[in-house]
């Protein structure tokens, strides 16, 4: 069971004030807030342990270089990757996504190609390929959703054919909420060996993911939407087709031997972390990780979705409320619309509140077009967040209704 009362304490920027007001934090699905322990690993670090990784003889980078291993070692056994080589450190979600489609792109892609991806996708997945077709000449097809935001995946036997390389889902929309049946999306896939990338920024917070029972291709995510400092993420990748797949980069770590006639590169992982990578909050990473074992992620889970449970039915009592995102396994968020009110004044006058809310087009353009928007309003959940905050969002939420009648 999740102990409110303890783990708020855990977080300290819910002490925060807004205009006078106590912070109701509802932006979880854009960046989730620091535990204590996170903020104390990376003050840690800097104090006593701050040099660069796996290039130092010396104490201090030495030191570094194994709790940035052990970081690594932490993830693989969070999403159950089978070896360490497979987890390649970026700087998120969209920095994992870009490497694969240059990557990938790079060697498996030509002329006349096709990219499957869905109509709920996140910039970040949406954006990335289409620089990739417009390099390459391939093209994009879509997988749509109906209405109620549950994605069409009985087309994908229509929209695979021989020349479909790639296969890049959601597992959850950031916008909608729909969790998706990726198991069952990689398993058709893989009946026409078509790799597939999950984009896990907006599942695995709320969770349990298994890539190996999963068995995709590519999984990626976000260290700040984890509890863990910006400017980290995670791409796993098969060990087969990373090896594949040329250096996304170059340059410091990713090298094996360089002469100005020819350069070789170093094993997995490495291959794919050039440069001196934000090792400081990869460290963190792992203690944020620590942090969700320790409350438990089941425990996580279950609580989330009674917060979901209960938001949704306060705010369908809300007369003129629209929620967007109908279908039955949802992350913990909810996008809204309240009568013709814009977005953004909706968004403004509960800022005021000390209520914390996300507007505008949620960085996913062409779902919001599916409904005709141009933007919403969306309160997405953490384990920190109680149902008084929830009834402090509706009881506001009335207040504005009335305030443009």
């Amino acid at each position: 069971m999740i102990d409110i009362k303890n783990i708020r304490k855990d977080f300290p920027v819910l002490n925060t004030a807004v205009y006078g007001n106590p912070l109701i934090y509802l932006d979880n699905a854009a960046t989730a807030q620091k535990p204590e322990c996170v903020i104390q690993t990376v003050d840690e670090l800097y104090r006593t342990c701050n040099a660069n990784i796996h290039r130092g003889v010396h104490f201090m980078s030495e030191q570094c270089t194994e709790k940035y291993e052990q970081a690594r070692e932490k993830i693989r056994q969070f999403i159950n990757a089978e070896k360490k080589a497979e987890i390649i450190f970026t700087s998120g979600t969209t920095g994992a996504i870009n490497t694969v489609a240059t990557s990938f792109g790079e060697r498996f892609v030509s002329s006349e190609d096709e990219i499957i991806i869905s109509e709920m996708e996140h910039h970040s997945n949406i954006v990335p390929w289409q620089l990739l077709c417009e390099r390459k000449g391939a093209k994009i097809k879509i997988i749509p959703f109906d209405d109620k935001g549950i994605l069409r995946t009985d087309l994908l036997d229509e929209l695979i054919n021989e020349r479909t390389k790639i296969i890049a889902v959601t597992h959850a929309s950031n916008v909608l909420g729909t969790i998706n049946p990726i198991k069952q999306i990689i398993a058709k896939a893989h009946k026409y060996n078509i790799p597939v990338l999950v984009d896990g920024a907006q599942a695995v917070p709320h969770e349990n993911v298994d890539v190996r029972d999963l068995d995709c291709d590519f999984y990626v995510f976000s260290g700040h939407k984890l509890y863990a400092p910006t400017g980290t993420g995670v791409l796993y990748g098969k060990e087969k087709l990373l090896e594949q797949m040329p250096p996304y980069q170059g340059g410091g770590d990713m090298i094996a031997t360089v002469t100005f006639e020819k350069t070789t590169y170093a094993p997995l992982p490495l291959k794919f972390e050039a440069g001196t990578l934000n090792f400081t909050d990869v460290i963190a990473l792992g203690a944020a990780i620590d942090y969700i074992n320790k409350t438990g992620l089941q425990n996580i889970a279950e609580y989330e979705h009674q917060l979901l449970d209960y938001a949704t039915r306060k705010l369908l009592a809300i007369e003129g409320l629209k929620i967007y995102g109908e279908a039955a396994e949802k992350v913990a968020l909810v996008s809204f619309l309240l009568n013709n009110i814009h977005h953004l004044d909706t968004g403004m006058i509960l800022d005021k509140k000390g209520i914390a809310v996300r507007t505008g087009a949620l960085c996913a353009e062409p779902l919001l077009a599916h409904f005709g928007k141009t933007g919403m309003v969306r309160a997405s959940f953490a384990f920190y967040n109680t149902f008084d905050e929830i009834d402090a969002l509706c009881e506001n939420l009335e207040k504005i209704s009335l305030m443009f009648k």
